[in-house]
């Protein structure tokens, strides 16, 4: 009978239930599932994971230093809302962290890599048509991955994907704008267009314009969020 090797690596220790469920309502921030200013009712999320309040508890305070929830003592936790000048912030730098791997997938992006966006932009078109804005959530972040992967430069992913998910709930709610997933497909298909034909600042001026936008789209609809709990 064949000997365990010795150096087997040990298996990974399985996740508490507050991790567990720290990560699934992470996956549901991020995908557009829970929308920013939801309410997270601990006895609520409770019910739903089949828990006690306590590992919910923990798994809100796990979330709060990752940006996407709010926790106000006597208020309970909501998705994040950042104040206006942090998500302007957070905004520039996405732009300009976009614009690079534009730039750099204009010019290194091999044809398999190009034939492969322009076929993500082209599968995007019947979910605009049908107004799947899941679908359309879903194919977007594919999208922008695959920009990502073109540049050749996986320090820029790195930072590009980290940045993009603290952005992930914004960008995701704001789809649901009205005209939202016609215009940004749009943008999409002038992106594409530059980088096709090796446009590196063209493409960058472009990523730059789609994410202005996405940024004011939502802007528009936090304020309208606000306006309620100001009441």
């Amino acid at each position: 009978m064949p000997r365990r090797s010795q150096n087997l690596a040990p298996p990974p220790p399985r996740p508490t239930r507050a991790e567990a469920i720290a990560a699934s309502l992470a996956e549901d921030i991020v995908t557009g599932r829970l929308k920013p200013g939801t309410p997270l009712d601990e006895v609520g999320l409770a019910r739903m994971h089949g828990s006690s309040r306590t590992p919910v508890r923990e798994a809100l305070r796990q979330l709060a230093p990752t940006g996407l929830v709010q926790v106000a003592p006597r208020r309970g936790a909501v998705v994040a809302i950042p104040d206006a000048t942090q998500l302007a912030e957070m905004f520039l730098v996405m732009a300009e962290l976009e614009a690079m791997a534009a730039a750099l997938a204009a010019l290194a992006m091999t044809p398999e890599q190009r034939r492969g966006l322009e076929g993500q932009h082209a599968a995007m078109a019947s979910m605009v048509r049908a107004g799947d804005v899941a679908a359309y959530r879903a194919a977007n972040v594919a999208f922008h991955h695959l920009l990502y992967l073109g540049a050749q430069n996986g320090y820029l992913g790195e930072l590009a994907t980290a940045t993009r998910r603290r952005l992930a709930p914004f960008r995701a709610a704001q789809l649901e704008a009205p005209d939202r997933l016609r215009r940004s497909h749009e943008e999409h298909g002038e992106i594409v267009t530059a980088i096709q034909r090796g446009d590196a600042a063209g493409a960058a001026a472009r990523i730059r314009a789609h994410i202005g936008l996405t940024e004011r789209t939502w802007a528009a609809m936090a304020e309208a969020l606000r306006r309620p709990a100001a009441a």
